[in-house]
């Protein structure tokens, strides 16, 4: 019988596992250059620009990693992107490493980080960059020591628990989840005993430490993030975003093809003496899945926790196909093999910026993801609002300001806008407010997606001069509803006044 292909090489499983994971980093710096930056991508840039212990909208980590790429590869998309595709390289080979742990072998560990590029979210985390991408790294490194710590019974690894959920709180507060998931499923299984060790309130002071200057952050700013997130979530269930949280884990989170898998990986965990061991994992996705579930959280953030169940799963089905024939073993095998090839395929397609511009497919894999919209047109944004600039009068231009009304379109002024001779964009929204409006204040501004009816409370004159178009006629979802672009003179208030009032949040 002809051997499968992963049993012909001659290399370790870890090399089989790292050449997996460097050929998905590969393939997203091939195509990662495709479209513009996305609005996240825009608002990220602008606080990488302004370092600092934290932000509005987020902790530090995302923009640190910006800046570092920016002083690597300029403002490349490919550059820019970079650490998101190597991200998702490291998050497949620990999720092999995983199932490696588990007692999966050379096959368990490839179905498991096959099924998660398979499922989609890693594909597109790794697309662009995003404090979700890095969050989704995090979880699974911080499941992949948990692992470690339930197989060799070495309360150590709590000091490199402490670290992964460190970086994860720096990263993104969603981390707290699984802080969550772990400290319960510590109480719900033998692993209890770990409170009593050294080690373990060792890897919380780590934790701490490391989140230290950001909680220092918040401390100075009066938790403004809170604010801010809480006023996101109000937002969210306003226009449905946290409906359909259960059922979206079957496809969104996870991707369908994968599910069998992780379902087979709780039933690993839960129900299987092999899995008893490491019942704590399962418990690390059940109680964020809870918690997530009675907050009304979006359904994505319970992406990162499903690597660590297709782990589990694949082991599981390795040890089942052991008690199959081998005929019925290797039509399983086939089986699944060709549904992750052709998940991958679709996924891929669907994912990844590769379909041609306003193609059908394109407008087909936008409607799915629906975030490629929100990769064009911002470059022609600041083409318009140049154009706008120059047919001003000079008295006009010398006192000139940008008001931009999203965190998008200040990253696009702050891009693109001085190969054009803009000056810096003033805007309320997060942490663009505490950076202020400049000195001396603006007498003229160009807007740059308000609402018509703030301007004219606002200001004696607004009179519209263009509006915020592309060459391909997409609407872009950051813009759409706000594309009229204003010039507007003579603030109604003096500027201290108006700015006290013009904080908000997005």
């Amino acid at each position: 019988m002809r051997k499968p292909i992963w049993q012909t090489l001659t290399c370790s499983d870890t090399a089989v596992l790292a050449l997996f994971g460097l050929g998905v980093v590969l393939l997203h710096i091939l195509v990662n250059g495709q479209y513009g930056f996305h609005r996240d991508e825009l608002l990220t840039y602008s606080n990488a620009r302004q370092l600092a212990w934290g932000y509005v909208s987020y902790p530090p980590m995302t923009p640190f990693l910006a800046r570092v790429e920016l002083l690597l590869f300029g403002t490349s998309l490919t550059g820019y992107r970079f650490f998101a595709a190597l991200s998702q390289g490291v998050l497949l080979f620990l999720t092999g490493l995983m199932a490696r742990e588990l007692g999966g072998k050379r096959e368990a560990q490839l179905v498991a980080a096959c099924a998660v590029a398979g499922g989609g979210y890693s594909l597109f985390s790794g697309s662009f960059h995003s404090y979700s991408t890095f969050d989704y790294l995090w979880w699974v490194l911080a499941a992949y020591f948990v692992v470690r710590l339930l197989k060799r019974d070495d309360a150590r690894w709590w000091m490199a628990i402490g670290a992964a959920i460190g970086m994860g709180m720096l990263t993104k507060y969603t981390m707290a989840f699984l802080v969550l998931g772990i400290v319960g499923g510590m109480l719900l299984t033998p692993a209890r005993r770990h409170l009593a060790s050294l080690w373990f309130w060792g890897g919380v002071c780590v934790a701490l430490l490391i989140m230290s200057p950001n909680i220092a952050w918040q401390i100075q700013h009066h938790f403004i993030t809170w604010d801010c997130m809480r006023t996101i979530h109000v937002r969210d269930m306003h226009r449905g975003w946290t409906d359909g949280f259960l059922l979206n884990q079957l496809w969104k989170s996870s991707g369908a093809v994968t599910v069998p898998i992780w379902c087979a990986g709780l039933w690993f965990l839960f129900a299987t003496p092999q899995g008893k061991r490491y019942r704590m994992l399962g418990w690390m996705y059940v109680i964020p899945l809870a918690v997530f579930l009675i907050a009304k959280g979006r359904d994505y953030y319970m992406a990162p926790a499903y690597p660590m169940l297709l782990a589990a799963g694949a082991v599981w089905g390795e040890a089942w196909l052991a008690t199959l024939s081998a005929r019925a073993a290797l039509h399983v095998r086939r089986s699944t093999w060709q549904t992750l090839a052709w998940a991958g395929a679709i996924t891929a397609a669907i994912n990844l910026p590769v379909a041609p511009v306003n193609s059908a497919w394109w407008h087909i894999a936008d409607g799915m993801n629906g975030n490629f919209n929100m990769e064009i047109g911002w470059r022609e944004l600041a083409e318009t609002v140049a154009g706008i600039r120059a047919s001003l009068p000079a008295e006009d231009r010398g006192g000139l300001g940008i008001i931009t009304g999203d965190d998008g379109e200040t990253g696009a002024m702050d891009l693109y806008g001085p190969a054009y001779g803009l000056p810096r964009p003033i805007s309320g929204m997060n942490s663009s407010w505490a950076r202020g409006y400049g000195d001396p204040a603006p007498q003229t501004v160009i807007t740059v997606g308000m609402e018509r009816d703030f301007l004219f409370r606002n200001f004696e004159s607004c009179q519209l001069a263009g509006r915020a178009t592309n060459r391909y006629g997409i609407g872009n979802l950051a813009i759409v509803g706000y594309e009229d672009i204003f010039v507007c003179r003579h603030l109604r208030q003096p500027w201290p006044e108006f700015w006290k009032h013009f904080q908000y949040f997005g």
